[in-house]
């Protein structure tokens, strides 16, 4: 058994919540490291200093999950394998994946997209945050807030945009706008507590807020382009990429295991019922990849579509399977999200159904095919049995 609870366990169980360790606004590990080595010129920017590519929005660009080797139900030691914040005996360490950002939640992973996307700039900077949502993008000048003790995002970035010649920024922002932990949250309840199904429920509020969000990450944009006019740069100087998020569950028949008993939850850890899942999948993930795409046409950005990323990847799925000892861990097997453990014996409930240290190769992977792509919108997808070098790209009509 993972960290799953019974049914009548289960109301009492609850997201817990990280604390901020200090109440002053401090500057990303990464960040700070990358300005202290371009300190060397007093002054860089367009054409000039140490090249760079930045990551800026949420945990699906931030890493989190990228502690995670696959999913496997033996919960001790290095939990076969799976676990690469295992220290030894009943020692785990997370900053080992995480860094100086376990601290405050932000968990940027040392697997995350940004750093696994290759040599399309000397550094790379990680200013994504598990959590955020697009008002922690903007400026404070213009409506943006501080999150977990860290300066907002494109404040941050205008700091690296006067000490290096950013090359490329890439951003994924509005899951958090749209409430896609509150939905994962509704949908697994309606599975373990009210056997009822949540797709009607959660689509009816999608429909109500996503023009709304799809306003803030257009306004994203633009911050970002006010940040890098500032800093002197044309538009030509650099690249922007919007990309989208890619689903975590399969659908309703490629999951491995029945929606009749309890396994889907205490053995999978996807609790979501079939038509749940084909509405997640083939609804919600479409509907909020194609409004981002129009954000991107709108605003002249690149976009990168991660619907099909994880297929036949996803936690249950069919063609994938958990790490034992006698499947070890895989990026050709095992599963490249993580699952739900919604009482925490392996780690924060946060972790949850966001792509792990397989599926963050693999977006870095996507990213550095688009990093050879100036112009146009890509689809990136996966070779099935294939491991993160398989993953390519399709020009999108």
């Amino acid at each position: 058994m993972i960290g799953f609870r019974t049914a009548r366990e289960k109301k009492r169980s609850g997201s817990r919540v990280r604390r901020l360790a200090g109440a002053g606004l401090v500057l990303p590990l990464a960040l700070t490291t990358a300005l202290t080595a371009g300190s060397g010129t007093a002054a860089a920017g367009p054409g000039q200093g140490p090249t760079a590519v930045v990551s800026l929005g949420d945990s699906y660009i931030s890493g989190e999950a990228g502690r995670w080797k696959g999913n496997s139900l033996t919960n001790t030691g290095n939990r076969t394998g799976t676990d690469r914040a295992w220290v030894s005996g009943s020692t785990y360490d997370p900053s080992k994946v995480y860094g100086a950002s376990e601290a405050n939640g932000c968990h940027r992973s040392d697997a995350a997209e940004i750093n696994g996307a290759g040599p399309l700039a000397s550094v790379a900077i990680n200013l994504a945050c598990s959590g955020a949502t697009s008002d922690n993008v903007f400026r404070a000048s213009n409506g943006g807030a501080a999150y977990k003790g860290e300066a907002p995002q494109a404040d941050q970035l205008a700091a690296v945009a006067r000490t290096h010649d950013i090359k490329l920024i890439t951003l994924s922002i509005g899951g958090n706008d749209l409430g896609f932990a509150d939905i994962i949250k509704d949908c697994a309840l309606d599975f373990v507590l009210w056997n009822s199904y949540c797709y009607d429920d959660q689509q009816e509020k999608v429909d109500q807020r996503i023009d709304g969000v799809m306003q803030k990450v257009g306004k994203s944009v633009d911050e970002i382009r006010a940040v890098m006019s500032g800093a002197g740069y044309a538009s030509g100087d650099y690249r922007i990429v919007l990309q989208s998020y890619p689903s975590p569950i399969p659908r309703g028949a490629e999951n491995r295991y029945t929606q009749s008993d309890w396994s889907r939850l205490n053995t999978g850890g996807c609790p979501f019922w079939n038509r749940d899942s084909d509405w997640a999948r083939d609804t919600l993930v479409p509907q909020l990849a194609d409004r981002l795409r129009g954000v991107a046409t709108a605003k002249g950005v690149q976009f990168l579509d991660l619907r099909d990323m994880l297929q036949g990847r996803e936690v249950c799925a069919r063609a994938s399977k958990l790490v034992s000892s006698t499947a070890p861990a895989s990026a050709r097997t095992s599963e490249w999200a993580r699952w739900i453990d919604s009482s925490e014996t392996q780690g924060p409930v946060q972790e949850s159904m966001h792509p792990n240290y397989y599926g963050q190769l693999a977006l870095g992977r996507c990213l550095s095919l688009l990093g050879a792509r100036p112009s146009g919108d890509f689809s990136c997808r996966n070779t099935a049995g294939a491991d993160h070098t398989g993953m390519y790209l399709t020009a999108m009509p």
